[in-house]
């Protein structure tokens, strides 16, 4: 039950469900996320610790960024089902269409700083 309580928080945060929309669309960085959310930097980097201690998104080093994308949900098959399902739910959304609009705009390269 643990497993499912921790996904379930994961995404009762309104900018964390963003961050999933968003990363189903293309993986980023924290200043990109940030830049999208126009939220803070710690914030940013808060959410997507809880979003992964929750087995939905993960990171990898590239560079001087790190990026982060969605898992494959193999962790837990909580994981697994909600993300499956995120990806057709909310897209008719407002505020996620309007978010999803502004990614192709924000490149890392002139955003952030190294």
């Amino acid at each position: 039950m643990k497993d499912f309580i921790r996904v379930m928080k994961a995404l009762s945060d309104p900018n964390r469900v963003k961050i999933v929309k968003m990363l189903q669309h293309k993986t980023m960085c924290v200043c990109e996320i940030r830049a999208a959310l126009q939220i803070a930097q710690p914030s940013v980097s808060k959410h997507l610790k809880i979003l992964e201690g929750a087995g939905l998104v993960d990171s990898t080093k590239d560079g001087m960024w790190v990026d982060y994308h969605l898992t494959d949900g193999s962790r837990t098959p909580y994981a697994a089902s909600l993300l499956g399902n995120l990806r057709h739910w909310l897209e008719d959304e407002p505020v996620i269409t309007e978010t999803v609009k502004k990614l192709p705009g924000i490149r890392r390269e002139e955003i952030c700083k190294g």
